[in-house]
């Protein structure tokens, strides 16, 4: 079944490999070159599974992005976006969650490479040396990054960002104090964990139903340059630059080739996107974030 997907995939890839490649160059021509952001989570060779790349093909990836696209980081991505003109390809890479093994070849890969990456960390689990739930539910107590990586990848001048405290859905949060815990605190003890300010946030899990408008509220509120969901779409200069919006750099390279060599299927996706009211209102957190 994964083998007949991947063949389809690859005779969709290539057979409108033409169209892509002119459409391409009309948005590049017009300053509207989409602004892709990846998500990746684990780079290692061993326990493979929906949340794991290979060091091999990550490391194929990277130098792929690299030959047909800017390599940048968030802040020039929001740069573009704001400017409201892009006239090449652009995409910024990014980690979730805080896993061990990417120390190991991925990141030190990035530092030699000189590629930008921003790294989003679920506090609780660095401080306290636990693995993920979801990890010990298969039966895998995956390592998690410990502080003193943290700190070493902040001074090799990789960004750290802020990916809630429990690595919480976010969008379910009954109450404005938990939800000033997982966004507001955990952030400012991540920054005095690294020494380096945090600016940016991204939602855990970052589907449409795990995301709060209050939330977002918090995050400017406390002075954050943005927010990163993981939905699956583009960002386009223009659009509000506060919100980034990120798509999985699939362990299946053609996945992501037929990302960043622009979908037009999904470039509507995300456009004009509003954070939902959930049960913590918007003005129940500023309430809270006073006390």
């Amino acid at each position: 079944m994964k083998k007949a997907r991947e063949m389809a995939l690859n005779a969709y890839y290539y057979g409108t490999l033409p169209t892509r490649r002119w459409y391409r160059r009309r948005l590049e021509a017009e300053g509207q070159a989409p602004l892709c952001v990846l998500f990746y989570h684990r780079v290692a060779d061993s326990h493979p599974n929906g949340w794991t790349i290979g060091n091999r093909q990550f490391q194929r990836q990277m130098r792929w992005l690299k030959r047909n696209a800017d390599v940048v980081s968030l802040q020039e991505i929001q740069t573009r976006m704001r400017r409201g003109r892009n006239d090449r390809l652009a995409v910024a890479v990014t980690f979730d969650d805080g896993y061990a093994e990417n120390c190991e070849q991925a990141i030190p890969f990035l530092i030699e490479h000189e590629i930008p990456m921003t790294y989003f960390v679920a506090l609780d689990f660095v401080v306290h040396d636990r693995p993920f739930p979801h990890d010990v539910d298969r039966g895998i107590a995956l390592p998690v990054n410990t502080p003193d990586q943290l700190r070493q990848m902040a001074a090799s001048g990789i960004e750290i960002g802020a990916h809630t405290r429990t690595h919480c859905d976010v969008g379910a949060i009954a109450d404005a104090a938990t939800m000033v815990d997982e966004i507001v605190t955990a952030t400012e003890e991540l920054g005095r964990l690294v020494d380096q300010p945090i600016r940016y946030f991204a939602f855990p899990y970052g589907q449409t139903n795990n995301l709060s408008a209050a939330a977002v509220h918090l995050a400017g509120e406390q002075g954050l340059s943005g927010v990163c969901t993981a939905y699956g779409a583009y960002n386009f200069p223009g659009d509000d630059p506060f919100h980034i919006q990120r798509f999985h750099a699939d362990p299946e390279f053609i996945r992501l080739k037929n990302w960043v060599t622009i979908d037009r299927r999904k470039v509507g996706f995300g456009r004009g996107y509003t954070f939902p009211e959930t049960d913590v209102k918007v003005a129940d957190v500023a309430a809270a974030a006073l006390c």
